[in-house]
Parts: structure tokens; C-alpha cells; sequence
């Protein structure tokens, strides 16, 4: 449950520590905000009635007024205090202060130093500030220095805002127990900073105490680099915008049929012929510094090789598909090409252990190997004689249970593979073979769940629907679950079917609203416990590079909150937060799709239907 929050508010909000008013190439400034009844009231600044000593920007207004988060996304799930008193502040006097004992933590800091000063000065948009404020002096205090991060992680800090050493000073010190709730609270701090778009300064909070930690474990965003091919300063820029809602979870669906984008050396066939381009790729190197910056902001990047299904540019030249570009294509699988791997073919299982040694040399931090199992299609296998004259010499019949039988064969064997390559994790848990993530399928289901995956080996990742049953059963039988209902996480539901006219299979689009409503334990009900968290997904048939930030942002943000905050209010009591919210993205160089008119943002509670806008 939400702890208390509290608000130390007064009737004024002059107690600011900055004075004078800046006047922009337009103008003076002649629009400022009050507090009514909880929301912020745009109000023409007047020296009979609102004179300009007194007025306040929006963000400063949403900071302080009513009882929420103000400016803080996602909300904070402990104690928040916050003084209604603001210091102009200097963004070129911020210093770090960090223990230099813990050494593998300093390269760590000295990135997020430069990342919240580039963060700060971007409040401003451009616009020249008023020259002076205060210094500002950050401690970090972290007590273990292990840099693992899986689900025994401790991701929680506080944070403290008061006085510097000097009048000219304030001072934020964040404690935690990791690097990584530290900068959560580092996150926290820079949201708490401001552009007064009246006195044209910066302005951060002088006095403030929160405390804060994550409901769930995992919380995550799952993106696919096949369909479509992702460049890597949009990866980049994805992740920004992850750390800056504090989600912990890059699930990379790096591969799939349409193309092979990944470089493995020792089987250059499949990028050479499975790639859409020369240039369409990601080489090692490329993982590798991915992967490290990912760590600075405090993810984790979980690599996926989807199969046996979902294979087929590039591990067709290997000569081990089935059904590869068989027409027709709804015969056969789900999207064009279809292609899965023959798991009667030996060589299948070599160049696994190859692509699987190279993955794990890229992916070297993460806990978790997501090994796909994705709509695996019976009909293809059957369709395929070498594969019945096969199973035909095992005594196998060709019905269903006998091609799950085949796909545990598969299964089986690429574990053992994957195995060899994969060290046991390291931290708390260390010692146990690590973690297999697998997509809901029939594999999933009863009775081959219970033949075929072990529940303490494997965690299920649930694609399907929140209330379907099947959800259910695997909570039952005692698997950890990833949520990913479609009807709530999938981000490329509601556009144009693309081998069809009308809608594509998922339609409706989901709006950022549906996203924030979509609980987790309420869909876990008594076995919430198991359920791990979640990860929005975007299928990038129908998007790309150019497309990227407005599919995923804000609504990613909505999904962050319901994952670290797990709210008991539903969306409309986010609003005005995430409107505030999607201009910081934009800040921040992430074209996140508009969800109002401004006016809406700049006239609070005046636009849902049943809103409070008439009150005075």
C-alpha cells in the first residue's frame, strides 16, 4: 500500500528563495498558476490581484499542490514530504560526492553525473538563464557494491533535501543499499528540479524526504529488432526513457524469421543472408556497449533467440528449416515468411551452442535467457517428410502429443546446449542454473506443462489475455509469471492490418489509460506472489526506427508507474501528472506521441468527461 503522503502546504507560495522577474525575447511573462481546491488554476498575473512576486509556474504549482506526486513520475510508493519553498539554482554548481572505496561503482557515477547535468539543463529548453543560484552537493551512499541485478536486487533509497554547508548551498543525499536504487533516487532528484518559465531559472525543491521502493521486480519493455530493423541511437534513446520511469528490463526479441540482424562470428551465414542490409546489424562490440549503458541507467538487457519457431532468413542457408516461405503462408504460420528449425537435424544443435556461446559472451550481465518457444506451428512440421519419416523410426505417431513430444526433444536438447555456455548466476540465488523464460504456447499448457518444463527452471511469459484461464492454470501448478496480456501491453495493437484490410489482429489501440489500469494482482489474484512483474511489448511489423518513440512513449510510462508504484487509484488521478510528464520526455529529446491539447495540460480537470472542472 501507498504510505502516507505529505504535503507541508500553505496558503502562500512566496516562501521561494529567488526573486525578480525575467523577461524573454517575447515579453514579460503574463500567465502564472494557483492552488484551488487541489488544482492548478491558470491565472493572468496582475499587481492589483496576482502580482508577479507571487506567481508561480505550472510545474512549480503541480509540485506542491493537492495531495499526489506533483512533478514525480512514477509516484513514490513510501513516505514523501515536500516543503513549499523552491531555490534557484545554478545547473553549472552541481557536485557529486560518492564513495571512492567501492571502485567498480565510479565509472557508474561519473556517467550519471554528466547524465542528470545534461538532464538539468535541458529543463530550459534553450532559453538563457538568469545567471547565479545556489550550489547543489549530492551524496550517495551506498553500502554493497555488487552490481547484480536480478530479483533479489534491493532497489530501494531515500532521499533527503536540505541546507548546504553555506547559505549558497543545498545539499541531496541519497542512501541505498545498491548502486542501482541509488539511482533511482538520483532519477527522483532531477524530477524534483524545475523551469520557472516566469523568472526564467531553474528552480529545485529546498527541503524534501522521500522514501521508495518498487512493488514489482521486473518491469520491463520487450522489443523486436527483426521485423523491422531498430538503429542503435534509438535503442539509446529507449533506454533513456526507461531509466527516467525507472523500468529495470530491456527484453531484446533480436531475431525472428523475417531477418537475422545479429553478427555471430562463428556462423557468419546468418547475418550475411539472414540481415536485411550490410549496415542492418549489431556486432558484438555494438551488444556490448548497449548492454553498459543500459547498466549506467540501471537495466538490465535479457537476450532472446526465439525457436524452434520464428526462424527462417539466414538459418535457411544452414539447411536446417522447415516450411521456410511455404505458400500458402496462413497454412503454415501466422505472419510471412514462416520457417522453424527441424529438430531432427543434429547440425540444429551446433549452431545453437554457437550462437548461444557468442550471446552470452554479448550479454554478459544478464540473470535471465529468454529462449522463445513462440507459435510453433504443428502444421509445418507435418508438412515436412523428413521430420515424419523421423519420428515414424521413433514409433511416433503424427497427432498432436506426438509433435509436443518432438518439440520437448528440441527443447530439451537446446537447454543442454544453452547450458554448456551459460556460467550460473552470480548473487544471492548463485549456484542454481539460470532462470529460462518461455512465451505462453501449447507447450504451456496442460498436460505437457507439467511432463515438460520444470516450474523451478522456468518462468512463463504470458501473452495472452489477463483473464484468460490458461493464465490461471500456470498460477495454480506454482509458475512464476512475466505479464504481457495483449489486451492491455501489446503497443502495436489498433493500426492498419498489414496482410489485410481493416485493423490488424489486436485491434483496438490501447491508450496509456488501459495501460495504467492494467493490474497485476488483481489478475494474480491469491498467487499474486508469483507473478514477477511485466513488459509492454512492441512487434515492429508496422514500425521502425522513425516510428519508435511515439508507439512506446508515454504510454511505457503508464506501465512503469502501475509496475513500481502499483497504484490503488486508476488513471484519472494520474492525469495531470502525466501530462507534465510527456513534456519531460520531450525535454529529453523522446518524440512521445501527444495525448491532448496543450490546452488540457495548461487547464487542469477541464477536459475528461466527468471531470471536476467546475468547481471554483
Amino acid at each position: 500500500m501507498m504510505a502516507e503522503v505529505q504535503y507541508l502546504v500553505t496558503a502562500l507560495f512566496a516562501l521561494f528563495v529567488c526573486t525578480g522577474i525575467g523577461v524573454h525575447s517575447e515579453g514579460e511573462a503574463v500567465w502564472g498558476y494557483q492552488c484551488k481546491n487541489d488544482r492548478c488554476v491558470k491565472t493572468a498575473i496582475s499587481e492589483e490581484s496576482y502580482p508577479a512576486a507571487n506567481a508561480i509556474s505550472l510545474p512549480a504549482c503541480r509540485l506542491f499542490c493537492g495531495e499526489g506526486a506533483g512533478l514525480l513520475w512514477p509516484q513514490p510508493t513510501g513516505q514523501l514530504a515536500v516543503e513549499n519553498e523552491l531555490a534557484h539554482i545554478d545547473p553549472d554548481q552541481v557536485w557529486f560526492q560518492w564513495d571512492e572505496k567501492l571502485s567498480q561503482l565510479v565509472g557508474l557515477w561519473e556517467a550519471n553525473r554528466d547524465r542528470f547535468r545534461s538532464q538539468l539543463k535541458k529543463r530550459a529548453q534553450g532559453a538563457a538563464l538568469k545567471p547565479g543560484g545556489k550550489a547543489v552537493r549530492i551524496k550517495l551512499n551506498v553500502t554493497d557494491g555488487s552490481l547484480a541485478l536480478n530479483y533479489e536486487t534491493d532497489e530501494s533509497y531515500s532521499l533527503t533535501v536540505g541546507a548546504g554547508s553555506s547559505k549558497d548551498e543545498l545539499q541531496a543525499t541519497i542512501e541505498a543499499k545498491t548502486f542501482f536504487g541509488a539511482r533511482h533516487g538520483l532519477e527522483t532528484l532531477s524530477q524534483l528540479v524545475l523551469y520557472d518559465d516566469i523568472r526564467n531559472e531553474l528552480q529545485m525543491v529546498a527541503r524534501a524526504r522521500v522514501s521508495d521502493a518498487p512493488a514489482f521486480p521486473h518491469r520491463g519493455l520487450a522489443l523486436d529488432t527483426s521485423r523491422n530493423f531498430i538503429d542503435l541511437e534509438s535503442l539509446r534513446r529507449t533506454i533513456d526513457g526507461m531509466a527516467m520511469v525507472k523500468l529495470n528490463v530491456f527484453h531484446w526479441h533480436i531475431t525472428d524469421s523475417q531477418s537475422f540482424p545479429l553478427v555471430v562470428k562463428s556462423r557468419p551465414t546468418l547475418h550475411t543472408y539472414g540481415a536485411y542490409s550490410r549496415r542492418d546489424v549489431y556486432t558484438a562490440d555494438d551488444v556490448q556497449r548497449l548492454v553498459q549503458y543500459a547498466l549506467e541507467r540501471g537495466i538490465r538487457i535479457v537476450p532472446e533467440l526465439d525457436a524452434p519457431a520464428h526462424v527462417g532468413e539466414g538459418w535457411e542457408k544452414l539447411g536446417v528449416t522447415a516450411c521456410f516461405n511455404y505458400q500458402p503462408w496462413e497454412n503454415y504460420c501466422v505472419e510471412p515468411p514462416c520457417g522453424q528449425l527441424d529438430p531432427t537435424k543434429d547440425a540444429v544443435y551446433d549452431i545453437l551452442e554457437d550462437v548461444y556461446r557468442e550471446m552470452n559472451a554479448m550479454f554478459n550481465r544478464s540473470d535471465l535467457f529468454h529462449m522463445g518457444g513462440d507459435e510453433v506451428s504443428v502444421r509445418c512440421w507435418n508438412a515436412t517428410g523428413s521430420i515424419q519419416r523421423w519420428m515414424g523410426e521413433q514409433e511416433w505417431g503424427l497427432q498432436e502429443g506426438d509433435f509436443m513430444k518432438l518439440w520437448n526433444y528440441f527443447q530439451t536438447e537446446a537447454l543442454r546446449r544453452l547450458d554448456k555456455t551459460l556460467p550460473v548466476a552470480e548473487g544471492p540465488g548463485g549456484g542454481k542454473p539460470r532462470p529460462i523464460v518461455m512465451w505462453t504456447s501449447k507447450l504451456t499448457e496442460s498436460p505437457y506443462l507439467e511432463q515438460y518444463l520444470d516450474k523451478d527452471r522456468y518462468i512463463v511469459q504470458v501473452w495472452t489475455t489477463g483473464n484468460d484461464s490458461k493464465v490461471a492454470n500456470l498460477l495454480q501448478k506454482g509458475y512464476r509469471l512475466i505479464m504481457s496480456n495483449y489486451d492491455a501491453l501489446y503497443l502495436d495493437c489498433g493500426f492498419a492490418g498489414w496482410v489485410t484490410d481493416g485493423s490488424n489482429w489486436c485491434a483496438p489501440y490501447i491508450g496509456w489509460q488501459k495501460v495504467y489500469n492494467n493490474d497485476l494482482m488483481a489478475i494474480g489474484g491469491p498467487y499474486a506472489q508469483q507473478i514477477l512483474g511485466g513488459e509492454a511489448a512492441l512487434w515492429t511489423e508496422q514500425s521502425d526506427t522513425h516510428t519508435l518513440d511515439n508507439r512506446l512513449w508515454p504510454r511505457l510510462s503508464a506501465h512503469a508507474e502501475r509496475l513500481w508504484s502499483n497504484p490503488r487509484a486508476g488513471w484519472q488521478m494520474a492525469e495531470a501528472r502525466m501530462l507534465l510528464h510527456r513534456e519531460r520526455l520531450i525535454e529529453e529529446g523522446i518524440a512521445a506521441n501527444s495525448i491532448q491539447p496543450k490546452w488540457c495540460l495548461q487547464n487542469e480537470a477541464n477536459c475528461p468527461i466527468g471531470g471536476d472542472g467546475g468547481r471554483s
